[in-house]
């Protein structure tokens, strides 16, 4: 089994994330590309301590990045996790 950091990257603070906690207690991570859902899930709940409802993940494509000159890079592919945790649980956000 793969080791719990190395499949959970970091949890992801944006607008939309933070409406999700706030309503449906849902969290949302970057996770390892290769990683499943149930490794997603035991990963959250040793690392944070919680119990993880329901866990669902999508693959986001890199972007178009130009360079100095007219040549265009890409940024690298990632994947991202929505984790459901049981009502009453919390990730707590250091500060």
């Amino acid at each position: 089994m793969k080791e719990a950091r190395s499949i959970i990257k970091r949890l992801l603070v944006t607008e939309k994330g933070t409406r999700l906690t706030e309503k449906l207690n849902q969290y949302l991570f970057v996770v390892a590309t290769d990683a499943n859902k149930v490794e997603i899930k035991r990963a959250v709940e040793k690392i944070f301590n919680v119990t993880v409802l329901k866990v669902n993940t999508m693959h986001r494509s890199g972007k178009k990045k130009r360079q100095r000159s007219m040549n265009f890079g890409r940024t690298a592919d990632w994947k991202r996790a929505v984790v459901t945790l049981k009502t009453g649980d919390k990730i707590e956000l250091a500060q």
